[in-house]
């Protein structure tokens, strides 16, 4: 199942995120020992574009709790650079993700 995760930064955080940037970035790219695959990663950016300020992140994962596991185990959590997480799940709908994602949803219940 795909999942998106949204951190955004403690104000006053660039510093921290960048002393742990690397570490953050390799991790991302490991396939263990964790259960998260991520599929697409990125910083967010201040409104000028000039500035990181967040994380956005697409993984897939067997579960919620696996996701919440990876992004309490993040460098940039142990760096206290995140103020605020929210994980959902998420299933692509237009994109090259969307040949992986399980078909759609029903948009209404079946007429009996």
């Amino acid at each position: 199942m795909q999942f998106v995760v949204w951190a955004t930064d403690h104000a006053g955080s660039l510093p921290a995120r960048l002393q742990a940037r690397d570490a953050h970035r390799v991790r991302l790219r490991q396939p263990a020992p964790h259960e998260v695959t991520v599929l697409l990663a990125g910083p967010t950016l201040d409104s000028d574009g000039a500035a990181m300020n967040g994380t956005l992140l697409v993984v897939d994962a067997a579960s919620l709790e696996a996701v919440r596991a990876f992004v309490a185990d993040d460098p940039y959590v142990h760096a206290g650079v995140y103020g605020q997480v929210e994980i959902r799940p998420w299933r692509c709908g237009l994109g090259p993700l969307a040949d992986v994602a399980p078909p759609p949803l029903p948009t209404s219940s079946p007429s009996r």
